[in-house]
């Protein structure tokens, strides 16, 4: 009884072998070569080769396997061998013998060569298609560390991970998902450090998908989100083998999908998306300076526009005499509400923002920097919005550039703009009711059914050695509460 039968007997559910076996039906239908090639119809990428002074059939995507292997492996063994001594070398353990249709076909869709001898069918593993090769992550540069990041290729990113934790207790589980692309999903953890219900509950999740196609972690995540609404990502993607790791030796579980160069870890906490591997790689002093820099950024990037707002529209109290001549002056050119001018340049921002990300990256790097320097000076002086504005939207953008994640930072700046609605609309109090609301929104997520303010909500204060701050490694002795872990020491520094 395989691992994922078990788990399901012992829930009382019986197991949908179809998501994770080969699919071999009650009534199996014999393979034939006919039959093999009339399924592949209209595939003019399908190989078909005949070996007539042999009796033997190949069939192949040539795309799918490697060149090197299928020489070794079929060309030469097969070329100076005589008709009576074929049986002996299909006898080998490579060859593998089959005889339902569907495997043949699974087989020859995931790499596999066909060889048909005799009305017997064998099936030999040559996969090996071309890949990108392993580069450093554009997404996620660090300073210092490692650089190798993932890629398309999910043998090639286990790979990665097994030679970082060259341990037998990291454990890999096939799952499939998508009816059509049937893209595998690969689900690691080391046993003895990962809680088992969280590796539970992300195959019941992925098990229940009925989808066409997935074509990047990114979108599977969203299929087994705890709360799909919500706009604040409750998994983690990377890029990075070692961030890959780390979450693994934290007690997290890790999903990695083949054609998708980013991995997935669970469960998640709100102030993970704040952390960086830089922040590992340099002195604690540093990388606890820089941690409390992005929560001081994400203040920010959330409050800078929306409390101008607020201020020029109710609150000129707030304002110190020496600077309200000048703000006023800036503000008299203006001939709209200061909500109008804020959502106006914040959608710039934005705009500009777009452009340059997808542009190619010398261009987009000089339409950012020139486009915005030349928009904002030329908007001041036209009259559309003070210098002030500019200050304060130019500091929230660039402070949004401080968080490490790419979902969260956008998660933000998409908030952002509500605030600077509510500022607009009610004052300090609109903008003390939008974090209210965030905070008790917040409060009610979860990430694979675990509290995603973890720790502040559980409190847990050995969490906040690296939370707010990156402690000296003597001193961060547990591992995560979150990962529930029933190995909760991780450090165990000789005297």
């Amino acid at each position: 009884m395989t691992f994922l039968q078990r788990l399901y007997h012992a829930k009382g559910k019986k197991p949908n072998v179809s998501d994770y076996e080969e699919e071999i039906s009650s009534e199996q239908t014999i393979a034939t070569l006919q039959h093999t090639l009339d399924n592949f119809k209209d595939c003019i990428d399908l190989v078909h080769r005949t070996l007539p002074e042999i009796s033997i059939n190949l069939v192949y995507f040539g795309h799918l396997i490697g060149s090197e292997e299928f020489s070794n492996e079929i060309t030469i063994p097969l070329s100076d061998i005589q008709a009576s001594e074929v049986q002996l070398l299909l006898n080998r353990s490579q060859y593998r013998e089959v005889t339902d249709s569907k495997v043949v076909i699974n087989g020859i869709l995931n790499g596999e060569v066909a060889i048909f001898y005799n009305e017997k069918i064998y099936l030999i593993n040559v996969y090996k298609p071309d890949s990108r090769s392993i580069q450093g992550s554009e997404s996620e540069t660090v300073i210092t560390g490692p650089h190798d990041s993932f890629v398309e290729t999910a043998s090639i990113n286990l790979s990665l991970i097994r030679r970082r934790v060259k341990s037998s207790h990291l454990k890999v589980l096939k799952l499939a998902v998508g009816e059509v692309t049937k893209n595998d999903v690969y689900i690691l953890y080391i046993d003895g450090l990962a809680n088992m219900e969280h590796v539970h509950e992300l195959v019941r999740r992925i098990n229940i998908i009925e989808i066409d196609a997935v074509y990047d972690s990114n979108m599977l995540i969203q299929y087994i989100d705890d709360s799909p609404n919500s706009i604040f990502p409750l998994f983690p993607t990377s890029e990075r083998t070692d961030v890959a790791v780390s979450k693994l030796v934290a007690g997290r579980v890790v999903a990695v999908l083949d054609g998708s160069p980013s991995i997935f870890s669970a469960p998640a906490s709100f102030f993970e998306f704040f952390s960086s591997p830089d922040d590992y790689y340099q002195r604690w002093l540093l990388g606890s300076a820089t941690r409390l820099l992005r929560f001081f950024a994400l203040i920010i990037t959330l409050l800078f526009t929306s409390l101008y707002v607020s201020i020029t529209t109710f609150h000129y109290e707030m304002i110190p005499e020496t600077l309200l001549l000048t703000l006023t002056e800036s503000i008299s050119r203006v001939p709209f509400p200061p909500v109008y001018e804020a959502l106006l340049m914040e959608l710039t921002i934005e705009l500009l923002r777009e452009a340059g990300a997808r542009l190619p990256a010398k261009i987009g790097q000089t339409i950012g920097i020139v486009g915005g320097i030349v928009i904002g000076q030329a908007a001041v002086q036209a009259g559309l919005t003070s210098n002030i504005l500019i200050i304060a939207v130019a500091s929230s953008a660039i402070a949004s550039f401080v968080i490490p994640s790419y979902m969260m930072s956008a998660s933000i700046r998409l908030i952002r703009f509500g605030l600077i609605i509510l500022a607009g609309v009610l004052g300090n109090f609109g903008i003390v009711l939008g974090f209210a609301y965030i905070i008790i929104h917040l409060s009610g997520l979860t990430s694979l059914n675990t509290s995603y303010l973890t720790p502040v909500a559980p409190f847990n204060f050995n969490d906040w050695l690296d939370i707010f701050i990156r402690a000296p490694f003597a001193a961060m002795k547990k591992r995560p509460s979150q990962s529930k872990s029933p190995n909760v020491v991780k450090n165990k520094m000789k005297e």
